[in-house]
């Protein structure tokens, strides 16, 4: 790297503005949140308006980002209507969930904006589902 101009502690580039040591992913908000396996969805539906057909079919439309074990909607009392319904997938797979997570965040649903992030999976096996995120 010499041929390059590289010195150690000084990287490569114009005189003192070049990297000097390698990048590194750091976490930066909590929107994304730790990557497992439950995908949260937020602002689907609002409050009053989940019927008996909305579980079944949002299964089956993320079935398109792979194999999902289990679809559990919770509605809490009092909240704001776009947190009110909150819809949890637990996905056989990580992959599944992050692609998940990445195409229904922003995506258009019914005309709300959907939030999606993950959940923590312990919480959700014990079906503590009301936690801030």
């Amino acid at each position: 790297m010499q041929k390059y101009g590289f010195r150690e502690g000084q990287g490569l580039g114009k005189p003192e503005q070049g990297l000097s040591t390698a990048l590194s992913v750091e976490k930066t908000s909590k929107r994304g949140g730790k990557i497992i396996l439950v995908v949260l969805l937020r602002n689907m539906v609002g409050a009053g308006e989940v019927d008996e057909d909305l579980q079944v079919e949002t299964k089956e439309e993320c079935e398109k980002y792979g194999k999902v074990g289990k679809c559990v909607i919770f509605e809490i009392p009092g909240a704001p209507d776009d947190e009110a319904v909150r819809i949890f997938l637990e996905f056989e797979r990580v992959e599944s969930a992050i692609k998940a997570v990445v195409d229904l965040n922003g995506r258009y649903f019914g005309g709300r904006v959907v939030k999606s992030c993950f959940y923590n999976l312990d919480k959700f096996r014990v079906l503590d589902l009301a936690e801030q995120v």
